[in-house]
């Protein structure tokens, strides 16, 4: 029996990898320079982790979430997203402590899991980079994870952007609008889609969230949160906005953008990238935004918080359509032909010894004759060949060859070992 990969996953396999890897560590380079460091969290929470904090009436707690029961009858969950995650982490490990420098600056990447339909550029085990910062209500720092965001992307290659923002605002504005909102969707009830109605009265933001056609034209004519700001939230908001301009960052208010998610107050947004690998249109690919009262809803002191989240396959795909030139971290350095069976010791020490000297290196495993070897060391761009036979093996010497100019010379099998490098350098003024 031939076994095929579970539904909405995916092989990432090399030639493929090697993108993955560069999203990585531009992410790695560019968050250390924002001062943000790495945190690593369970794969799987407790259920109420996540039913807590995405809300009870979100599609990731209703529909997508992938819990079960373990052998010990705990209510476990795979993570469908990274923040809840480093939350627990945060309070658990007391890190809101007043040793604890602030804003706690982290990162995370790796896998997420949610049923549902598998498309382009969104699978069921997904994965994410992220960051969280813990400890300041500045709307400054808003402005800083948002120009993270950007410059991340930036430096991925993606052109197109667009930022769109928008606010929750406060607790007293949320009151609010939601009450607002319940007065203008209630007579329209029996128009809503049956989600839409079992959200009405328990999170009616939701319903601005709504996926289906007939519930968006309702809400085309909805009140806008806009009009609902407290003092204190439109301080805030014009803060973030005013910020955004100093630093050159072009954005959209978008007052209808609620983000999929319960625990957002204040600034949220999505940055989006135009482009037809993933349909006609903006497609959102990093969105985040500020999430003050989250902490305390897993069991810590007040305290505010702010980041984002970005989806890995959708950003692959980007760069893919964009053609986004990733550089050869591992090019090969040098290609060891062996000619006859008794150099094939001879062959393996040297490779070892030049990948102990800091260098790439390979050879045939195949019993390929030499023809073949030096065909295998073109194709795989083999900056220089070492070649020994019989004669070489007798003298303790090899043919070291730079394949840019074809230049070739004879050296001593105890140069090599000794320091491959400087025979390289002695050997060849250019590389």
């Amino acid at each position: 029996m031939r076994y095929q990969r579970p539904k909405g996953t995916a092989d990432i396999l090399p030639g493929t990898s090697e993108t993955w890897q560069f999203v990585e560590q531009t992410a790695r380079d560019l968050f250390a320079r924002y001062r943000f460091d790495e945190i690593r969290t369970p794969m799987f929470e407790n259920f109420e982790v996540f039913s807590r904090t995405s809300g009870d009436t979100s599609d990731i707690v209703t529909k997508e979430m992938y819990d079960f029961k373990d052998k010990g009858d705990r209510h476990l969950s795979l993570r469908p997203e990274g923040t809840a995650g480093v939350v627990r982490a945060f309070v658990e490990n007391k890190l809101y402590g007043p040793e604890t420098q602030k804003p706690y600056k982290v990162y995370y990447m790796g896998p997420m899991f949610r049923y549902e339909r598998p498309q382009s550029g969104r699978q069921r085990e997904f994965h994410q980079i992220g960051v969280e910062a813990f400890g300041s209500n500045a709307p400054e720092l808003d402005v800083e994870v948002i120009a993270l965001g950007m410059n991340l992307l930036s430096k991925l290659g993606l052109k197109h952007l667009r930022l769109a923002l928008n606010t929750l605002g406060d607790q007293e504005t949320r009151a609010a609008y939601r009450q607002a909102l319940i007065d203008f969707l209630e007579p329209h009830f029996d128009e809503l889609s049956d989600d839409s109605k079992v959200r009405l009265h328990k999170n009616p933001l939701r319903v601005l969230d709504s996926k289906d056609a007939h519930d968006q034209e309702i809400v085309a004519d909805a009140p806008s949160i806009l009009d609902f700001l407290t003092p204190d939230a439109t301080t805030h908001f014009n803060q973030v906005k005013a910020s955004l301009d100093a630093l050159g960052i072009a954005y959209d208010v978008d007052a209808t953008m609620v983000r999929g998610l319960d625990y957002y107050n204040h600034t949220i947004f999505e940055i989006m990238a135009d482009s037809p690998a993933l349909g006609e249109g903006y497609t959102t690919v990093l969105a985040g935004g500020r999430y003050n009262g989250l902490v305390e809803e897993l069991g810590g002191p007040e305290m505010p918080g702010v980041g984002f989240g970005m989806g890995v396959e959708r950003l692959v795909l980007l760069m893919q359509a964009e053609k986004v030139a990733v550089p050869n971290d591992h090019p090969l350095d040098v290609y060891v032909v062996g000619i006859g069976d008794e150099t094939s010791i001879e062959t393996l020490k040297l490779v070892q010894a030049i990948r102990r000297a800091g260098l790439t290196a390979d050879r045939d495993y195949l019993g390929r004759k030499p023809k073949a070897q030096f065909k295998t060391a073109n194709r795989l761009d083999a900056h220089y060949t070492l070649t020994i036979g019989d004669q070489e093996l007798a003298n303790q010497t090899a043919n070291l060859k730079a394949m840019a100019t074809g230049e070739e010379v004879s050296v001593p099998l105890a140069d090599i070992y000794q320091d491959f490098q400087a025979v390289v350098a002695q050997k060849f003024t250019t590389k």
